[in-house]
């Protein structure tokens, strides 16, 4: 199984970024955390981090050509006004969570909405780092049940 790892804008930051609201843990931390469990279920990552949204909505288009099985994203501020980055998602038809550090439902209001949500099978939210695993044991999971043995 090969999944596509997406961070978005400012997540190069995590750890020193406002941590009393995203943690003390590091991208570079998460990452190590998913490679893990990746590898104990036998998955493929490919994982990149963008402060632009062009180049994420081009590794989405990359990611159906390469014949990845589905998307775990994190697209930062791009969730709140990202039509380019939904008709991505919706165009490669993969699979796709989409996670949050922060409950954004208890943050600011313009926050609370997500226009990618709608194309994702799922969001996990507010979980901090650990949103990130869940997500990728979810997707694992819906990809397990749908693809045929």
């Amino acid at each position: 199984m090969r999944i596509l790892v997406l961070h978005g804008p400012n997540l190069n930051l995590l750890g020193t970024r406002e941590p009393d609201i995203y943690g003390r843990q590091t991208l570079d931390d998460i990452n190590m955390r998913l490679r893990e469990l990746a590898a104990k279920e036998n998955t493929e990552l490919c994982i990149v981090q963008s402060n632009h949204e062009g180049a994420l909505i081009d590794e989405l288009h990359t990611a159906r050509e390469a014949h990845f099985d589905g998307v775990l994203i994190n697209p930062g501020a791009l969730t709140h006004y990202s039509y380019a980055l939904r008709d991505a998602i919706a165009a490669v038809g993969l699979p796709t969570v989409e996670v949050h550090l922060s409950n954004v439902h208890k943050r600011e209001k313009f926050r609370r909405r997500s226009v990618l949500a709608a194309v994702c099978i799922g969001q996990v939210i507010g979980f901090g780092w650990r949103s990130y695993t869940l997500g990728l044991k979810g997707l694992i999971a819906y990809l397990t049940d749908v693809t045929p043995a």
